[in-house]
């Protein structure tokens, strides 16, 4: 009976077990087909995933995502054209996307996001919900164009408008105009009037013009133009009235006034002034992230280039959408224009055009400070350009002429650095009185116009040009330009005294403008010391490796009307007109002073070799001066530059002016570069 008992229970057990395993093994297969069931990601995934190719501009695998009921309504063509064209027209980037809410429906799935992307106009953020689908276990975005932004529908666009900016003008100290915001002219062509005679017209356009026959029969034969199509051709200034005049005798002819940068100084100021045109690619890329479109324009040369920063305007931006018939819907995003910033000069207009007429037929310089306060009121640079030509466009015969003119136009005179010559003289007086390494009074005791200073020197003998016989001391090497004193003054300076004292006045330094200006220097190569006696002697007096900017040379020039204080040279007006000292103490006062009065006396006096530059009633301190280019003895082809430095002193009742000018090969001049130049100095006055 037990065992009965036993047997039964055993069996039942068996039961339970293979009931329970069946169960776990049921179980197990349902876990295993609801496992391959599930989608391989979740649908926040798959959003993200959607917004990573966006970001990689990646439309094509966007639309991978999207679900067949929306690849039926929209085709992948035409998904990547319209996407494409949206986010890269309103250059959209850095798109992010933070979910919010997550809720789940069977097989339908909706996240509620907050989206941001940065795009030209500023950043753009709204909160949109998506909607995914689930098929063949995998999630699918119910895709329409609101996915790119909430307010848009299919039949919608999404527009770009510009809202131009002005560029700042550039002013002289009176407030005349010298780069403005004007009108130039268009000078086109309307093809149906030209008549008969349409190749002789367009000779003859071309002839006015210089633009080839070529190019306007190209211009006439693009696809847009109607019999009536205005051809726009060539830009001119709409002040070249006799070229206006002449083209519009020829049938077909006709000229728009259309906004443009006009310079009204033209070639009185272009090495200064400088002038913009159209920016190209490399300057597109350089200036990635400012604002800059391939339609910008430019400052490329002078203070355009200089200010460019604050002159420039930043065009406004905004994004919106518009409907099927152009009507606007909704603004997505606006960015305000930025004007340029006008900036206003110490520079006299005036004064800038009565030198410039001065030197115009002239390879020279001109600069001019108010030496008490650094004010720059004018800087000429001859031959030069019509900065108006580079913004109406030059031909390529025009630029081949410019850039291959021999007197080189282009080449800015005054931001370079010369040999000085002469004019160095009291700088060199100067620094021996300073350091205590010359008397004033002493006579040195040479006659004649040669020295040497023992045999050691071979052949090489230090020159004047005209000899004296008055004492060979300061007061009189300046009056009479003699080159022996200030090469014994230099031996006796000594050459690290000289090259600590040059370095003291900025030698060797940038110098701080908003053009850039060659680094003056007395060593080659900017170097530091001075090789050699001869050198150091030729040194003494303007030449050897001895070179300076005309801006810089006129900085150091007014520590003699400062009492030895280097007034820094600025060219941006300010109102209070307050000095700022480059170079406190560049020379004793007591130095100073007494170079100041020597130099009045180089003017003054009958025998000072600038007296020619006396006039009536102003007191003017001058130092001429010759600089020989010669590479050796037998060179006969690098020519010579003339050179005249003056200021006045307690001109009454007007500001003072300090003058540092330079003509170059002056070497068969019959009264000399300095007296060439002084006659165009008094013209000044």
């Amino acid at each position: 009976m037990l065992e009965k008992m036993r047997k039964q229970k055993q069996k039942k057990n068996v039961k339970i077990v293979i009931g329970l395993g069946i169960f776990i093994l049921l179980f197990v297969i349902g876990g295993v087909i609801w496992l391959v069931n599930q989608p391989k990601q979740k649908p926040e995934q798959i959003l993200t995933s959607y917004i990573n190719c966006l970001n990689e501009q990646n439309y094509e695998g966007m639309y991978q995502f999207l679900s067949e009921s929306s690849k039926e309504k929209i085709s992948q063509e035409d998904f990547v054209k319209r996407n494409q064209n949206i986010y890269e027209g309103i250059d959209a980037c850095d798109v992010r996307i933070e979910i919010k809410e997550t809720q789940k429906e069977k097989e339908v799935s909706k996240l509620s996001y907050h989206e941001s992307m940065s795009t030209s106009a500023g950043t753009i953020e709204f909160d949109h919900t998506a909607k995914l689908m689930k098929e063949d276990k995998e999630y699918r975005i119910e895709w329409s164009s609101s996915y790119i932004f909430p307010q848009l529908r299919d039949t919608d666009k999404v527009r770009v408008s510009t809202i131009p900016s002005t560029r700042g003008e550039i002013l002289d100290r009176g407030g005349v105009k010298l780069a403005e915001n004007g009108k130039i002219s268009s000078v086109g062509i309307v093809p149906g009037k030209l008549g008969e005679e349409k190749a002789q017209n367009i000779q003859a356009i071309s002839e006015i013009t210089g633009v080839s026959t070529d190019y306007i029969e190209k211009q006439l034969s693009a696809s847009y133009v109607k019999e009536d199509t205005f051809v726009p051709i060539k830009k001119i200034a709409d002040s070249d009235q006799e070229k206006k005049n002449k083209l519009l005798q020829i049938p077909g002819v006709m000229i728009n006034k259309v906004k443009g940068r006009v310079y009204p100084l033209g070639k009185e100021a272009g090495h200064l002034i400088g002038y913009v045109q159209p920016i190209n690619r490399e300057e597109l890329e350089a200036n990635s992230g400012k604002g800059y479109n391939s339609s910008s324009i430019i400052g490329k040369a002078g203070l355009e280039q200089a200010y460019e920063d604050r002159l420039r305007g930043i065009d406004g931006t905004e994004i919106y959408i518009a409907d099927s018939e152009g009507n606007k819907i909704k603004e997505l995003a606006k960015q305000d224009k930025k004007d340029g910033e006008d900036i206003k000069l110490t520079i006299d207009s005036q004064m800038q055009k009565t030198i410039y007429e001065q030197m115009k037929d002239d390879k020279g310089l001109f600069v001019v400070m108010e030496p008490t306060t650094g004010e720059l009121l004018a800087t000429v640079s001859t031959p030069t350009f019509d900065a108006n030509d580079f913004v109406t466009g030059l031909t390529n015969s025009e630029w081949d002429e410019l850039n291959n003119d021999p007197s080189k136009p282009l080449y800015n005179r005054f931001t370079q650095s010369y040999c000085p010559g002469s004019t160095f003289k009291p700088v060199t007086g100067a620094i021996g009185l300073t350091t205590g390494k010359i008397n004033p009074s002493e006579d040195y005791g040479y006659t004649g116009t040669s020295w040497q200073k023992d045999k050691s020197w071979g052949n090489y003998q230090i020159t004047t040009l005209t000899g004296y016989n008055g004492a060979k001391n300061l007061a009189n090497a300046l009056m009479y330009s003699d080159n022996i004193y200030f090469a014994q003054s230099a031996l006796k300076i000594g050459a690290d005294t000289l090259a600590e004292s040059l370095n003291k006045l900025g030698f060797n330094e940038s110098i701080e403008f908003p053009l850039t200006l060659k680094k003056s220097q007395y060593a080659n190569q900017n170097g530091t010391k001075i090789e050699g006696e001869t050198k150091l002697a030729d040194s003494g007096y303007g030449q050897g490796s001895i070179l300076v900017n005309p801006i810089h040379m006129a900085s150091i020039y007014s520590a003699f009307a400062n009492e030895g204080n280097m007034i820094k040279p600025y060219i941006e007006y300010r109102k209070d007109r307050n000095p700022e000292i480059a170079k406190e103490g560049a020379f004793t006062k007591e130095a100073a002073n007494t170079i100041k009065q020597d130099l009045i006396q180089v003017v003054e006096n009958p025998k000072g070799t600038a007296h020619d530059m006396q006039i009536s009633g102003v007191t003017i301190a001058g130092k001429t001066g010759t600089a020989e280019l010669k590479q050796s003895s037998d060179d006969k082809d690098s020519g010579t530059l003339g050179w005249f430095n003056c200021f006045t002193v307690d001109r009454a009742g007007q500001n003072d002016l300090l003058i540092v000018s330079m003509v170059e090969n002056v070497q068969n001049n019959s009264d000399g570069g300095s007296h060439y130049l002084i006659r165009k100095i008094k013209n000044l006055f």
